[in-house]
């Protein structure tokens, strides 16, 4: 597949990591021995032979130009980016193609992804972004109504949240099951992330948390 990926490109320069997740970069230290190119993501332990990505920093790389944008919440070390040339938004797990995002905690702070959402809303405007990449699903022609309908679903699973604990929910296990039953049991793992993050969000400690 590595092969695969080189034929395609006709040789590959830099590697970029959205964030550290095993999905996204568990491949890349081979790649880039393969490809004999460095990687550079927001943590410096997932970089080889180059320096961790910046906020707002531009590369140039080979004719293409991007702007890196931090967006912290899925991870600490979630990193979108800016394709202008494209008007396009690479979002890694930040945004998806279908579905939401998981709220990893503990790394994963629902503060930090809320504010990460506005920050998105504002660069769709402001940049004109036509088109969203994102790690998984389709891609998605619509960023600025994908966006507001991310914030939307927050605030609503932060209101089912609210009113679990009101009916007298008192551990994650017990939130998942009232705000998260229709989810398939091979992914409560991720509801859970989701929930301690919530109710971190919340000041609520779920005993044995």
């Amino acid at each position: 597949h590595f092969q695969a990926i080189l034929d395609a490109a006709g040789g590959v320069g830099l590697i970029l990591l959205t964030h550290g997740h095993p999905d996204h970069a568990e491949g890349a230290n081979e790649f880039a021995e393969l490809a004999d190119a460095p990687i550079r993501a927001v943590s410096r332990s997932l970089c080889h032979k180059a320096n961790p990505l910046r906020g707002d920093e531009e590369i140039e790389f080979d004719g293409l130009r991007l702007a890196v944008v931090t967006t912290p919440g899925h991870s600490a070390d979630s990193a979108c980016f800016l394709l202008p040339s494209d008007d396009a938004l690479l979002t890694g797990d930040t945004i998806l193609g279908q579905g939401s995002t998981v709220v990893a905690h503990p790394d994963g702070k629902l503060a930090d992804y809320l504010e990460t959402l506005g920050k998105l809303r504002t660069l769709v405007k402001e940049h004109g972004v036509r088109v969203v990449l994102p790690g998984h699903g389709p891609t998605r022609d619509d960023p600025a109504a994908l966006v507001a309908q991310y914030q939307r679903h927050r605030e609503a699973r932060l209101d089912q949240v609210r009113q679990s604990l009101s009916a007298g929910a008192t551990t994650a296990d017990e939130v998942v099951d009232v705000v998260y039953g229709d989810v398939d049991a091979a992914v409560k793992f991720a509801a859970r992330w989701s929930v301690l993050a919530q109710l971190e969000y919340l000041g609520v400690t779920s005993p044995g948390d």
